[in-house]
């Protein structure tokens, strides 16, 4: 099990702490409605795993997951993807053209939490039917400022911590970090790992005009009052942690705020254990 640092939870609820912590709003809006997009990409460059998609998705129906609190909705989605491969860089997919997707077939821990929250937010909406546009509109609404996304990379939300404060401010989650005893401001830190790494990014690699715009964007961040439980209160507040809770893990190195995210699972020992993508076990 991995250290925390950082909490968020579903509306639901969120949280931050050596870990930041986050909740799922229950009060979340479910519709991600529809924006005109003045540049896309077709779907089938968009979203890989279809066939395992219409499984999740078929089981999900049959046995109701519909029902179940947000929180627990998302777990169930989420050990749904137990042994799909660590994957990086999943969301570069065009030299030029930004738009929502998602891949099956890999996933990191970013995307791990964000398509296991986006398929239990689906789920929620009544249809006869689901398609892999449903999925993406809710991908769209949590990733990118807003929930548009009309093409530009820069509308795409790139720091955990700037995905709470968004989100957050939209009821999709609720940050928590700051209702736990001890929590502390993380402050002095700089923020510029996609400037400072930018050959990484298929994105900024193949457009410069981009890096000035985002060293801007970069600096808000780094403005934003970010806080966080230290590791060694973890274990006081391990009894309040509810399934799905998002669990952001604070880093100290310059760069930016959080190097790992996760989420909260009570099993079946009462034990609450951290489930994430790992690098080191590849899944």
């Amino acid at each position: 099990m991995s250290p925390w640092p950082a909490l968020v939870r579903l509306p639901a609820r969120m949280w931050i702490a050596s870990a930041l912590f986050a909740g799922l709003g229950v009060g979340a809006s479910f519709g991600a409605e529809a924006v005109p997009e003045a540049r896309t990409l077709p779907l089938e460059k968009t979203f890989v795993g279809k066939d395992r998609f219409d499984v999740i998705v078929a089981k999900a129906l049959a046995e109701n997951w519909r029902s179940l609190p947000i929180g627990e909705r998302v777990v169930k989605f989420a050990r749904e993807f137990h042994h799909v491969p660590y994957r990086s860089f999943t969301l570069e997919i065009d030299d030029h053209i930004e738009a929502p997707s998602v891949n099956l077939r890999g996933l990191d821990c970013w995307t791990f939490f964000e398509t296991s929250l986006g398929l239990a937010r689906m789920i929620a909406i009544e249809k006869p039917s689901y398609t892999p546009q449903d999925l993406l509109d809710q991908i769209r609404w949590t990733r990118y400022r807003g929930g548009q996304c009309t093409g530009d990379y820069l509308q795409r939300i790139h720091y955990l911590a700037e995905w709470y404060f968004e989100n957050d401010a939209r009821g999709t989650i609720d940050d928590i970090t700051r209702t736990f005893p001890g929590v502390q401001r993380i402050t002095g830190r700089k923020i510029q790992e996609m400037t400072v790494l930018w050959k990484s990014y298929r994105y900024l690699r193949e457009n410069p005009e981009l890096r000035g715009p985002m060293k801007n964007w970069e600096t808000y961040v780094a403005s934003m009052p970010v806080y966080y439980l230290p590791k060694d209160k973890v274990a006081a507040i391990e009894d309040k942690l509810q399934d799905g809770d998002i669990i952001g893990i604070v880093t100290n190195q310059q760069g930016g705020f959080c190097s790992h995210v996760g989420m909260a699972i009570r099993t079946d020992d009462g034990v609450t254990r951290f489930m994430h993508a790992s690098t080191n076990y590849h899944k």
